[in-house]
């Protein structure tokens, strides 16, 4: 597992992979991506994830309501999550979290099903996916509140200060297609000056295609050029990378090594 590329965060079930599933597994692998984590995103997701999880062994899944599908959630959404919590297959709670770039969902709603699936984590004992959207002060303030046993901060970019929390708490950070973009300075200073054990890498693919690929759909067989972008930003070789970034992947989650 050491040795080897994971990508942290992919959404192998959406639909933008239908037609060719199979063969964007097959690419990445063959670019020497080794593990992928697949979140839940909202209840009608969770069997597809974890059949992708069943069916692969180097795929794992968490299952969690997204903030950007909480007004889609039903009344016993939050019951349905702790059940499959409970039937010990998903490695972690997510993807959850909070999104305040969105006007068009109310944000107490969103705090609802954050604060409550916070709750899940700490009573199943799991990691969280988050998704951290402009709601950076707002997500560790309820991290405070309800401690979690860590997990990853997805696609991070918040500040220094507020990255040092999130390592403080037990989090790694998530970096992945912006940081390949010249032009996203905060993310690549960040990527470059963070303590290497505090890094993930990830694709969150089909979403977030790098500088390379505009406009197109992402794949999971750029998770090798995202650490070779990564390395070159810290003036070190890929081959550490790959293995810093799988080490602290199954620090983060505990669940990839037993995958």
């Amino acid at each position: 597992m050491d040795r080897t590329l994971i990508d942290t965060h992919i959404h192998l079930d959406a639909a933008e992979f239908d037609a060719d599933r199979d063969a964007v597994i097959a690419r990445a692998r063959a670019a020497g991506v080794g593990g992928f984590v697949v979140p839940g995103v909202e209840v009608a997701n969770f069997d597809a994830v974890r059949a992708l999880s069943r069916a692969h062994p180097d795929i794992v899944h968490a299952c969690g309501i997204h903030p950007l599908y909480v007004t889609r959630a039903q009344p016993d959404d939050l019951d349905v999550v702790a059940t499959r919590l409970a039937e010990g297959d998903a490695i972690a709670v997510g993807e959850i979290g909070l999104d305040h770039f969105v006007t068009d969902i109310p944000h107490a709603l969103q705090e609802h099903y954050f604060i409550a699936q916070l709750k899940l984590a700490q009573r199943f004992g799991l990691p969280v996916i988050l998704h951290v959207r402009r709601a950076v002060d707002t997500i560790l303030k309820h991290l405070r509140r309800i401690e979690v046993p860590g997990g990853i901060a997805h696609a991070f970019n918040g500040s220094r200060q507020q990255a040092d929390v999130f390592v403080a708490m037990g989090f790694r950070l998530g970096f992945g297609g912006a940081m390949t973009f010249d032009g996203s300075r905060r993310i690549r200073a960040l990527a470059a000056g963070l303590p290497l054990d505090a890094i993930v890498l990830e694709t969150d693919a089909p979403d977030i295609p790098p500088a390379w690929a505009p406009g197109r759909r992402n794949e999971p067989e750029n998770l090798g050029r995202f650490a070779q972008v990564l390395a070159d930003l810290r003036g070190v070789g890929v081959d550490e990378i790959v293995v810093a970034t799988a080490r602290n992947a199954g620090a983060a989650l505990p669940g990839l090594l037993a995958g």
